[in-house]
């Protein structure tokens, strides 16, 4: 799998995760009620995970960790 760097402020990674998860929260629970969507679980899984990790690297109890040993998670 082919691996990008990007770089981001604490404040555009904070924003970042924030919509991410707004969404998820979509695609969840309002997007299935739309007459014929098709729902992706796997991409769903996969959103939930990265907006996990975003959140863990922005997490003050994991300061001490870099940002590359939260993602390598």
């Amino acid at each position: 799998m082919t691996q990008i760097n990007l770089r981001l402020t604490v404040k555009e990674l904070e924003l970042l995760a924030t919509l991410a998860s707004d969404q998820l929260f979509r695609r969840e629970f309002i997007d299935p009620k739309m007459p014929g969507y098709k729902s992706n679980f796997a991409e769903v899984s996969m959103g939930k995970a990265l907006v996990a990790r975003m959140r863990s690297i922005l997490d003050p109890r994991c300061a001490g960790r870099t940002p590359s040993a939260a993602l390598a998670d």
